[in-house]
């Protein structure tokens, strides 16, 4: 059941609130918030969802392991699937759980999910597969994100929290009371347009529009211009990619030479000084950081580098590192030597100065402290607690009972046989996917919940259909957003599809655990239970009158109001630090880490330093890649949608390049470019510009991998996952993450007929040739 008011269903997703409307023909037209100044153009791909392109209508088994039973298979990924009832495939894989769990025990399950499913607070997948898992014994689960997996790492041992990524300076803060913006990485419009739980209100852009108009000056650094709005008038300065920790430290060396640091602020609110002052002097490896050091390595003139710090110690600054920057090898080490640079600079804890992690690498960071809970479906205690790195599954699906180092732990991946995955796209977010499809070969059963035909569910064994969000009733929240939103059924579920819950729920039953995993409700029941015992718990608590469900329901939304002050990072610490201490070991900010220092790794040692890549552009591959998060869709999600097919260049995904780089190869705009690595290759739609740095190619994140049309014309995929040319190799032992934005490449013009995108298309069905195994 839901609502539908007048102006159509209130909804929402991760990039906005919408309400939706069905014509007589069943199609779906979507109309941002009334209330939301900037709303996303990325809406204009939610009507695909509600039709049956690229669905998966029905539950699917891959032939070879219906009748083969499981076990590592190189079919897996080219093989044929069979349509079967829902009865049949839940008793089977009843049966392989089973089997799993009694002779290899939990940590032989690996449940895995990323939060991007949906908005919804009940509807959650990761939520979701979690309680469910919980339910038989635990399961091994990842940690941390392949967005800022980095700073979830080091940040606890730098400032004690996740605090800079998740809840920094707010932005009307910055509005109000900055001069200087120097973005790393830049704040680029496109990733603010999304939230994880959605986002009612986009202000980022007219937050930094704000501050402009007020006075504040931008410096953009990044080898893409258009990482900063060009309204903002910003100075840009294009380093040498994957060079912005020496750029960082050779400033902090100028604040250090020419007495513009804040010696006070390092002696009352810093640990490790000492050490990491006599490494800009080169204590440890014999080399002064000076801007004469930084030139060569960053392509910066070093005059530019020493103007740059004098204008941070001019003014009150505010340092930001996009997610982007750390999402590197060695990505530890700008994010670090960044923190350094603000403390020198002694801003932290003043309005609109210090530092932050992620402002406008999603719409959420810097809107709100998240001060107001939510509600939250219980998952239960994990009994289990194994975890491993998000970004290393491929690692532990070819190499278990191997040992690895993570974060000064000493750990063994384990031997994962079932896989199951409900909510996620690994072969999105993750790197050198030829490679990942040899870790899911050597898995024993598959499992996908997935609404749609993606590459991870043609991988799969089991394939699911589950619903999407417009099919379902849900709460939608996000502790950056400033209201609940009710999210209504706009249309019915599509052919058989179910949701995650109906899903888990009948196969918990089978396994002995449905009463435990459902407590009895239905999916609608627990919505609404979900709603009131928030309402008449939390929210009660914090001094919220939320009306009741059934007049949440109609009403569409319940604001939150305004918090009770503008959040400024660390304003406490900076006014007392005995009072207020960081959780760090000094309960200071440090600067050199004993605690990392003792870990002993020479890829992240304990204070920040330059650490050449390990990947640099040679005569073979000349090219800097920037694979970076895409303007037209958030991730892969709804590729096939119009506003993320409008941006396509020759029916593929865009590939930028500088005009002397193409003029070099003899390319031209609008032409079909293979991009090739030393891992793989795809074909792209050529976009020449000089908003990229000459020697850089970009290239977006996102796009579906095409092995089948790639197979046609001789390269990884022929549609543009950027995926297949990068590499998949921890940033470090720290923290194991994401190295996903850089590799070498070349491009070259593709020769030949170009082949039919066939991602889209429902893969080959079969019908069973034998009778399953018993």
């Amino acid at each position: 059941m839901s609502t539908t008011t007048p102006l159509g269903t209130p909804h929402s997703s991760h990039w906005g609130a919408f309400t939706a409307t069905t014509d007589a023909d069943g199609r779906v037209s979507v109309h941002p918030h009334p209330d939301d100044p900037d709303p996303s153009p990325l809406l204009g791909n939610v009507p695909v969802a509600a039709t049956p392109t690229a669905r998966v209508l029905r539950p699917h088994v891959r032939r070879g392991w219906w009748e083969d039973g499981p076990g590592p298979d190189e079919r897996r990924g080219e093989d044929e699937f069979i349509p079967v009832e829902w009865e049949e495939v839940l008793d089977r894989l009843a049966a392989e759980y089973r089997r799993v769990l009694d002779e290899h025990g939990p940590t032989a399950v690996f449940a895995g999910s990323y939060g991007w499913a949906s908005a919804g607070r009940f509807h959650h997948a990761q939520s979701q597969i979690h309680r469910f898992s919980h339910c038989l014994g635990g399961a091994v689960r990842s940690s941390w994100t392949y967005s800022h997996g980095v700073g979830e790492v080091l940040m606890p041992h730098v400032v004690g929290n996740q605090e800079p990524l998740i809840s920094p300076t707010a932005l009307s803060s910055v509005e109000a009371h900055t001069d200087l913006v120097l973005a790393f990485g830049g704040l680029p419009a496109k990733n603010s347009e999304v939230a994880s739980g959605g986002i009612s209100r986009h202000e980022v852009a007219g937050r930094l529009r704000g501050a402009k108009a007020r006075g504040a000056e931008f410096v953009l650094v990044s080898p893409l211009r258009d990482d900063l709005a060009a309204e903002l008038d910003a100075e840009w300065i294009a380093p040498v990619p994957g060079t912005d920790a020496a750029l960082l430290l050779a400033m902090c060396r100028v604040l250090v030479e020419e007495g513009l640091h804040d010696a006070g602020f390092l002696e009352r609110c810093c640990s490790g000084s000492e050490e990491f002052l006599a490494s800009l002097d080169g204590a440890d490896d014999g080399v002064v950081k000076t801007p004469e050091w930084a030139e060569p390595i960053t392509g910066v003139p070093a005059a530019t580098i020493r103007e740059l710090a004098r204008r941070a110690a001019a003014g009150r600054t505010m340092v930001t590192v996009s997610w982007s920057v750390a999402r590197t090898r060695f990505g530890e080490q700008p994010l670090w030597a960044a923190v350094a640079f603000a403390c020198l600079l002694g801003q932290i804890g003043l309005p609109g100065g210090g530092f932050g992690h992620g402002y406008a690498s999603t719409g959420g960071v810097g809107r709100r402290s998240g001060h107001y809970p939510l509600p939250t479906l219980p998952q239960f205690a994990d009994p289990l607690r194994v975890r491993i790195p998000v970004a290393r599954i491929a690692d532990a699906l070819l190499h278990p009972g191997e040992p690895y180092e993570v974060d000064g732990r000493h750990e063994v991946y384990p031997h994962l046989r079932l896989v199951h995955w409900a909510g996620g796209n690994p072969f999105h977010h993750h790197q050198d996917l030829q490679r990942l499809r040899r870790a899911f070969r050597a898995a024993e059963t598959v499992v996908v919940q997935e609404p749609f035909w993606t590459t991870t569910a043609r991988h799969a064994d089991v394939v699911l259909a589950t619903t999407t969000t417009l099919e379902r009733e849900d709460v939608g929240a996000a502790r950056y957003d400033d209201r609940l939103i009710h999210m209504g059924r706009v249309h019915e579920p599509l052919g058989e599809a179910r949701d995650d819950y109906s899903v888990l729920a009948g196969l918990a039953q089978r396994l002995g655990a449905g009463e435990r995993f459902t407590e009895g409700r239905t999916a609608r029941q627990w919505v609404e239970h979900l709603y009131e015992e928030w309402r008449t718990g939390p929210a009660a608590r914090a001094g919220l009158t939320p009306p009741p469900y059934r007049e949440f329901r109609e009403a569409g939304e319940f604001l939150l109001p305004d918090e009770p002050e503008e959040k400024v990072m660390f304003a406490s610490f900076r006014a007392d630090p005995q009072r207020f201490p960081l959780r760090t070991p000094s309960g200071r900010i440090e600067l050199h880490s004993r605690t990392v220092a003792g870990f002993g790794y020479d890829d992240c040692p304990g204070h920040p330093v330059h650490l050449p890549t390990d990947e640099a552009p040679d005569e073979e591959f000349p090219l800097h890649l920037v694979a970076n998060n895409p303007a037209t869709r958030l991730h892969s999600q709804l590729d096939h949608g119009a506003h993320s097919q409008a941006g396509k260049v020759a029916g593929r995904e865009p590939v930028r390049v500088h005009p002397d780089d193409a003029t070099a190869r003899g390319l031209a705009d609008g032409q079909v470019v293979v991009v090739r690595s030393r891992r793989g290759s795809c074909l792209g739609g050529l976009v020449v510009s000089d908003a990229v740095r000459r020697g850089v190619v970009q290239m977006s994140t996102g796009a579906w991998w095409d092995p089948v049309a790639g197979a046609e014309a001789g390269v990884t995929c022929g549609y543009g996952n950027v995926n297949v040319l990068t590499r998949d190799v921890g940033s470090s032992r720290l923290a194991q993450a994401c190295t996903g934005q850089h590799a070498a490449v070349q491009v070259s013009a593709h020769t030949g007929p170009v082949p039919r995108v066939t991602v889209f298309d429902r893969p080959v069905l079969a019908r069973p040739a034998a009778t399953p195994p018993a």
